[in-house]
């Protein structure tokens, strides 16, 4: 079932969904299933699943010489999607990337999405590359979300991309999902560029938003009247991730650029030990779903980062 028809047959009822990030390369997946299962309890229609993008690792040589070679280190999302489907029987939800992926190699996902019965996707560029300042297309890619939106839209229609060869496809039903950024993405000049920017996905075909993670509820309500009065209409889902460490005061605004209120920071400053800054979090991540609750949103997303206990707490507040 498409997240749209999750949300309307919910008729009002905010759902409660999670992002889950594949295990590193040759790992298995009995550990993903433990963080999986206690989240069931409160019956999420669909999980995400992230894809991660290519990297360079360096391999140094008999001959004392370093080879640069690219590898992967988190494959297999599309698996982990068809394994819990099968597993649970919730509908999973892939993210597909511009980086590292050429308009054929996205093509080839798409049509595995189709013969695994997922009819959702999220549409994201992605970052650049380790190493690399700025983000660059696979040679062949998509430069910009809106493109890949624009692909996955055309295969609803039935064109694919060798046409002109004489070849037709059947067409997809997908859903297609992008993200949205409550404090701007960083590459943006100003917050009312971005939205801009998410217009176009939203034009090109996307059918709903899963917003950054962010911590002042006030950015949200903000960003949805914003997208509101310029004419955005599809259902806005706020991203939830708790505070679980005291590296999380430098790391979540370094690596996703926003910003963490004042009280949260003092509160988490004060903590003697993880323990204790893992139920401010908790304590803190309750009190910002209440209130977007009241507020009404159709989704409750949250961000596990590969673990759930913290998220199932939350979730027993609330649910």
């Amino acid at each position: 079932m498409k997240i749209t028809e999750h949300i309307q047959n919910a008729d009002g009822k905010t759902l409660f969904s999670f992002e889950i990030v594949p295990p590193q390369k040759g790992v298995g997946i009995s550990d993903l299933y433990k963080n999986i299962d206690p989240l069931m309890e409160f019956k999420p229609p669909f999980i995400d699943v992230t894809t991660s993008r290519e990297e360079y690792i360096f391999l140094e040589r008999e001959n004392g010489l370093v080879e640069r070679k690219v590898t992967r280190m988190r494959p297999g999302t599309l698996g982990i999607c068809a394994a819990i489907q099968y597993k649970y029987s919730v509908d999973t939800v892939p993210h597909l990337l511009c980086g590292g992926y050429t308009k054929e190699e996205t093509e080839y996902l798409l049509i595995d999405c189709m013969y695994l019965g997922i009819q959702n996707v999220v549409a994201l560029r992605g970052d650049a590359m380790k190493g690399e300042k700025y983000f660059k297309p696979a040679l062949g890619g998509h430069s910009y979300a809106s493109e890949l939106v624009e692909q996955i839209d055309a295969l609803r229609c039935g064109r694919y991309l060798n046409e002109d060869t004489g070849y037709k496809g059947c067409a997809t039903d997908f859903c297609i999902g992008v993200a949205g950024y409550p404090e701007k993405h960083i590459e943006a000049p100003s917050i009312n560029y971005d939205l801009q920017m998410l217009k176009k996905k939203v034009d090109m075909g996307a059918d709903y938003i899963v917003t950054q993670m962010f911590f002042d509820n006030q950015k949200y309500f903000d960003f949805v009247k914003k997208a509101r009065e310029m004419g955005i209409t599809v259902p806005i889902i706020p991203g939830i991730k708790p505070v679980s460490t005291k590296k999380h005061l430098q790391l979540l605004p370094q690596a996703f650029k926003i910003d963490l209120p004042e009280p949260l920071i003092n509160e988490v400053a004060k903590c003697s030990d993880n323990n204790a800054v893992r139920q401010v979090g908790i304590d803190w991540a309750v009190h910002q779903c209440k209130e977007l609750l009241d507020f009404g949103v159709p989704v409750l997303h949250f961000y596990s980062m590969g673990k759930s206990d913290n998220i199932y707490k939350i979730a027993k507040e609330l649910f």
